[in-house]
């Protein structure tokens, strides 16, 4: 017997995050490392319990075991509850066999037992991969007090970016009288979040309708929204104003650690009234050698400088030998960099590790692309990496 639950979250977070390339070969998207001691997905977990969301299904399916084994059971991020808390939900075989998550919309109708189970009254819709601080119990108030259908969180974007997203045009009210997914001449800058409050009845009936179409693509921005705008349900936009970030390219994802940066970072981590959450063990206190230089990088415990460090996020047990340079970097866990070495414009993954006076990427100032190296790779003793690379194994 379970206990009621006014609102459900549904955390999407099966995406391959193919645009990511070497650093979601043997991880999904939204456990890929952020800011040192963080996952992407600690942010969506963590809004979920600071907006006072205690129920959570985490929807996975693309390399599911570390994101899985993270999430445990959520005591991170006080989601370990009796009744509720946060659990993990891949495709399973039911009655009419076994599948895949087809899509978004597919994905949540696969579920709708778990949804049911706590007879909730609204359902909200999350992503798993966006970095970002919200309070969707502030986005449910207005879903509630507007009487909507469905309400879609929305960001206003620059023209140029907004082919990228599902664009809406408003009424002065903020109701949605059009929706278009990733329009090539946008006529508006409202972009969804990819965060959705559906009235749970409202969204059954037509996850249900959706099934039953084998033309579908089972999508919500594709499918579900558009057929519901359709039939004159109501639609709502919720404006956001905040800091968000699709981390969906190694561009973006290397921005956003760079926004954690500077005496006002543009996403400052230290807000106590809204923190995020995470899984970490205990390290070891970061240690700087007298003769070593950090100069505006965020370093994690159980790291070891020795040599020099500038603009970069060093995750935890990242160590920096004598003479070696890192520069404009995103470092993850457990990285070893070679005396002499230079790392510059680059991501480095967890357990790379990179030789004695090896080279990996160009300096900023270059103007070439960002050099990835994926987990476990190894740069022998004078190797050069040149910039752009891309390399999951070497």
């Amino acid at each position: 017997m379970f206990k009621k639950k006014e609102c459900v979250a549904m955390l999407l977070a099966g995406g391959q995050g193919s645009r990511l390339y070497a650093l979601t070969q043997k991880t999904a998207k939204p456990s890929v490392s952020f800011g040192g001691k963080y996952r992407i997905i600690d942010f969506t977990l963590s809004n979920c319990i600071n907006s006072g969301l205690d129920t959570v299904g985490v929807l996975t399916q693309y390399q599911p075991l570390l994101l899985n084994d993270y999430i445990g059971n959520g005591l991170p991020w006080d989601l370990d509850r009796t009744f509720g808390g946060v659990k993990i939900l891949p495709p399973y075989q039911g009655n009419t066999g076994a599948d895949w998550y087809k899509g978004t919309a597919n994905a949540i109708w696969q579920n709708m037992e778990f949804i049911n189970r706590y007879d909730a009254k609204y359902v909200l819709i999350l992503s798993g991969d966006h970095i970002y601080k919200m309070d969707y119990d502030k986005m449910l108030d207005f879903h509630k007090e507007s009487g909507a259908d469905c309400t879609i969180a929305v960001l206003d974007v620059p023209l140029e970016e907004a082919s990228r997203f599902g664009i809406m045009s408003v009424n002065p009210d903020g109701s949605i009288y059009k929706f278009t997914e990733k329009p090539k001449n946008p006529d508006s800058t409202k972009a969804s979040m990819g965060i959705y409050v559906f009235t749970k009845d409202k969204l059954q009936e037509y996850l249900a309708a959706d099934a039953a179409n084998p033309e579908s693509s089972n999508d919500f921005g594709k499918n579900i929204i558009p057929n519901m705008l359709g039939a004159g349900e109501k639609m709502m936009a919720y404006p956001f104003e905040g800091y968000w970030k699709d981390v969906g390219t190694i561009q973006s994802l290397w921005e956003a650690n760079m926004d954690l940066l500077g005496e006002r970072p543009t996403l400052s981590m230290l807000d106590e009234s809204w923190r995020i959450y995470s899984r970490h063990g205990a390290e070891s206190p970061q240690f700087v050698g007298k003769d070593a230089k950090v100069i505006n990088s965020s370093v994690t415990a159980g790291c070891e400088i020795l040599g020099t460090v500038k603009n970069c996020v060093l995750g935890s047990g990242v160590t920096v030998e004598e003479g070696a340079v890192v520069e404009d970097s995103v470092i993850f866990e457990n990285v070893r960099i070679g005396r002499g070495a230079k790392v510059s414009y680059a991501i480095l993954d967890a357990n790379v590790r990179v030789g004695a006076n090896a080279t990996v990427g160009e300096g900023r100032e270059s103007g070439k692309e960002i050099a990835v190296l994926g987990a476990d790779v190894t740069v022998a003793d004078g190797e050069t990496v040149p910039a752009g690379a891309m390399i999951s194994e070497m």
